[in-house]
């Protein structure tokens, strides 16, 4: 499998609506596209390997290719972006080291968040849980996609706000962009299958079962983690 991805000459459309209030939020406009580019990278609108053309970046943001250039050089030295003299830039390819590395380090926090959110969780919180719990549910029933996304999201910030180590959430939110790019960058995400698991844990949070709720949250994320792996593998051959 090749390990490039066609070009694009032109930003994702709704990038114009990311770059419409520039004006009044007093950003350069490097600081700008390079914000601008950094969330379309992790967000996954970009995909590892992908082409990003200057020329295309510049039409979409009507610019010149001045700030594009500087903009792709930081995301560079931040790993986001590998630039090649003859080739162009292109989003930086993620290596199987890397995947494994993140995800050992994740499934250790997210299991003692887990864990942590079992034991200390006051009423009022368990209370919030029950109720991000049965709103799970009901959009799991209906396979209401856009809902279960927002609320797999939500899921990580109410179990380390229940965990109440400020300690614990730093390093996890020092890992938030990496996860997040990794994240992104796997295959067909399953959000009905991802949230039957955030309820499992959940579940066990909500009934103080810390052990059974530090298991299935590192399983959560080993799980998807060998998924990315997988495909990081074939993309490097």
């Amino acid at each position: 499998m090749t390990d490039e991805r066609p070009e694009n000459d032109q930003v994702e459309p709704d990038f114009a609506a990311a770059w419409a209030g520039i004006g009044s939020s007093h950003k350069s406009i490097n600081m700008a596209i390079t914000e601008t580019l950094r969330a379309a990278i992790l967000s996954g609108k970009f995909k590892a390997g992908e082409r990003l053309t200057e020329v295309g970046i510049a039409k979409a943001f009507d610019v010149s290719r001045n700030p594009v250039r500087e903009a792709l050089r930081v995301l560079e030295v931040e790993g986001l972006v590998e630039i090649n003299p003859r080739k162009g830039a292109r989003v930086a390819l993620l290596s199987v080291d890397e995947v494994q590395e993140i995800i050992e380090l994740r499934a250790e926090l997210e299991g003692m968040s887990a864990k942590y959110a079992a034991r200390r969780c006051s009423d009022e919180v368990r209370a919030n849980l029950r109720q991000l719990l049965e709103e799970g549910n009901r959009a799991d029933a209906t396979n209401d996609i856009e809902v279960l996304t927002e609320l797999n999201n939500t899921f990580h910030n109410q179990i380390a706000v229940a965990g109440k180590n400020r300690f614990l959430v730093g390093f996890m939110k020092a890992l938030n962009e990496k996860t997040q790019w990794i994240f992104a960058n796997r295959p067909e995400p399953n959000m009905a299958g991802n949230w039957k698991e955030h309820a499992a844990i959940l579940e066990a949070v909500i009934a103080a079962d810390d052990e059974l709720a530090s298991v299935l949250a590192k399983r959560h994320v080993e799980d998807i983690g060998k998924e990315i792996a997988k495909a990081t593998e074939e993309q490097e051959r």
